[in-house]
């Protein structure tokens, strides 16, 4: 069921890199053609701004871990060439098992996805997902994971576990990066004693998902409050916070 240490020894390595899209809208200002970061930048920026990304650039750094560790993996995801593609990484264990890994929805352990395992389990788990109990529905060519909430509230999402070539992940990756939604968005998992909560900056508002329900902060107007809040949370630097949730309200105006 859990993964084994070869693989959780890279996993763990990015335990706080939150999902963030205030570095994508922060590097299409750099003027530069292509707006898919190398690892090595990604890592520049992280060490200057406490920045991580959004799914592709915590696909991309995650692949590049796995595979300076020794260990086979490789992108999958959905609704490729849109404005929903979303990617995850699967990664195959020393005896052929495969666990799906999904940093940009900030899952807590990546999760078995094999049938034949001994270890294997539909039933619904806790552990894996912040706030929510996971069951893993596998197919020959896809898994469906549906998403158990409190309050009996189900969602699902299915990934195409077709893997991706290096050249077909670039250049979805590279689309994703030159489209911007004019609401920030900002997700990161929260560890305490008794669980692992998940909070969320969607839209210009904030609120903690826990096993015992969702709960939202108090409403700030002013950027800077804002910004206080988003760098407690996730340790991105202020000053950055600031200055990319400026970006983004002058494109929510241009929306308006």
């Amino acid at each position: 069921m859990y993964p084994p240490e070869s693989i959780l020894s890279v996993w763990r390595k990015f335990d706080n890199f939150p999902l963030e899209v205030l570095t994508k809208v922060w590097y299409d200002q750099q003027s530069l053609d292509e707006k898919q970061r190398s690892v090595e930048l990604m890592k520049e920026h992280r060490q200057q701004y406490g920045t991580s990304g959004n799914c592709f650039d915590l696909s991309i750094w995650l692949l590049q871990e796995f595979k300076e560790n020794g260990l086979y993996a490789y992108p999958v995801g959905h609704d490729w060439y849109t404005e929903k593609a979303h990617v995850a990484v699967v990664v195959l264990d020393e005896w052929g098992r495969r666990y799906l890994c999904d940093l940009g929805d900030q899952w807590i352990l990546p999760i078995l996805l094999d049938e034949e395992s001994e270890d294997f389990t539909n039933e619904s788990l806790t552990g894996f997902f912040p706030a929510a109990r996971v069951e893993v529905r596998p197919k020959p060519e896809e898994v469906t994971i549906v998403y158990h909430r409190p309050g009996g509230k189900l969602s699902s999402q299915t990934y195409q576990l077709e893997p991706l070539t290096e050249s077909e992940l670039w250049i979805m990756a590279e689309f994703s990066q030159q489209n911007i939604n004019p609401r920030p968005l900002i997700e990161s998992r929260v560890h305490t004693p008794s669980e692992v909560q998940h909070w969320e900056f969607n839209n210009w508002e904030s609120f903690l998902s826990t096993n015992d329900g969702l709960f939202y902060d108090p409403k700030l107007e002013k950027i800077d409050l804002l910004a206080e809040r988003i760098s407690l949370r996730t340790g991105i630097v202020q000053k950055f916070v600031i200055e990319t949730l400026e970006m983004y309200a002058t494109l929510s105006q241009k929306i308006r």
